[in-house]
């Protein structure tokens, strides 16, 4: 049978190589079927956004060339419903205060060392809503 959610993506963006990797590993594993592109920093993550056009963006907050927050507003910009899950070493604050006072909301924040069981239930949540917005 096919799988009832149409075909998704996600872009994983992270300056950290050894996180970035173990978290693609752990991510292919757990969602086979989504197409997943990574990059290691906000700006390769941008350029990758305009070529594939993912539904979900995962991404720390803090990265050389473009932080998190920087790219999320140019991805707005070109697919306002993209669903964001932020990772973040920081408590929050910098997050919600670069975030929050311009009105720009994430779907889900981790915070980091990300615990995998977090990172797939955000992913999960994220799909179940495109998976409703497609129906």
């Amino acid at each position: 049978m096919a799988d009832p959610v149409p075909s998704v993506s996600i872009l994983l963006v992270e300056d950290e190589e050894a996180i970035l990797k173990l978290l693609a590993t752990i991510l292919a594993r757990k969602f086979p079927g989504v197409a997943l592109y990574t990059a290691s920093n906000g700006r390769t993550g941008l350029e990758l956004f305009k070529s594939h056009i993912p539904d979900i963006v995962v991404t720390d907050i803090k990265m050389p060339e473009m932080g998190g927050v920087q790219m999320a507003y140019k991805i707005r910009a070109i697919k306002p419903d993209t669903k964001f899950i932020i990772l973040t070493g920081d408590p929050g604050k910098s997050v919600s205060q670069d975030s929050g006072e311009k009105g720009f909301g994430f779907d889900h924040y981790i915070m980091k060392p990300v615990v995998s069981g977090v990172l797939f239930a955000a992913i999960e949540q994220c799909l179940a809503g495109i998976a409703q917005q497609n129906s």
